[in-house]
């Protein structure tokens, strides 16, 4: 028995370095943040395969069965959060964001956290509520916008073709003014004045769908 105490008490002394190491120094922070971003990437691969949880696969399905288990799974991760209650943190970026469902926001910043608010619209496309949010995230504290469009994106396949322009007029009149609207965006008053004084940043970034590279345009 003292044999076994001692060789507690022994790992204990020799994990104590490790621990400091993680917790207090620049590398171990790094390797703290790559790691948990590894074991998230893990899970993913471990339900990827799980075809009855997967909407994409089961077209024989009811729309009342997909609710179903929308609302089954929504059960299973809450439960999760509120046994695991992560840290709350004021965002300092804010991101527009098609709403294609193959871009993952936490990829994209490798951030399981998700301390960044995210504009999902069609295709990226901003109107003047999604303008108004903006500038009210950055009253309250975000330095950075990023504003994306991606690789493969069916709004801009609709806006490019005869019978989407159709179909969507709507959605290829945002698409064509989407440009312009971003412009409008960098020009109004409360923003133009942090972006001049350098303490709001304005990113226009192209996603690769495939794998979540992000390119400055």
């Amino acid at each position: 028995m003292k044999t076994r105490r001692r060789a507690v008490v022994v790992g204990i002394l020799l994990a104590l370095p490790l621990l400091a190491l993680l917790l207090w120094t620049a590398p171990g922070r790094h390797v703290q943040f790559v790691f948990g971003g590894a074991l998230v990437n893990l899970g993913y691969r471990m339900q990827d395969h799980l075809e009855p949880y997967d909407f994409v696969h089961h077209h024989d399905v009811t729309p009342e069965e997909v609710w179903t288990e929308m609302l089954h799974q929504n059960g299973l991760a809450s439960a999760v959060r509120h046994r695991f209650p992560r840290t709350p943190r004021h965002p300092l970026v804010a991101m527009v964001v098609c709403m294609d469902a193959r871009l993952d926001t936490a990829e994209l910043a490798g951030d399981t956290r998700q301390y960044y608010y995210v504009v999902r619209t069609a295709g990226s496309a901003i109107e003047a509520k999604e303008a108004e949010m903006l500038e009210l995230a950055v009253e309250n504290g975000v330095k950075v916008l990023v504003l994306t469009t991606h690789s493969d994106c069916a709004a801009e396949r609709a806006a490019a073709s005869p019978d989407g322009r159709q179909r969507f007029p709507a959605l290829t009149r945002a698409v064509a003014e989407r440009g312009l609207r971003l412009r409008e965006l960098a020009a109004r008053p409360f923003l133009a004045e942090r972006i001049a004084d350098g303490r709001l940043l304005v990113k226009h970034i192209e996603i690769d769908t495939a794998t979540e590279t992000m390119r400055v345009r």
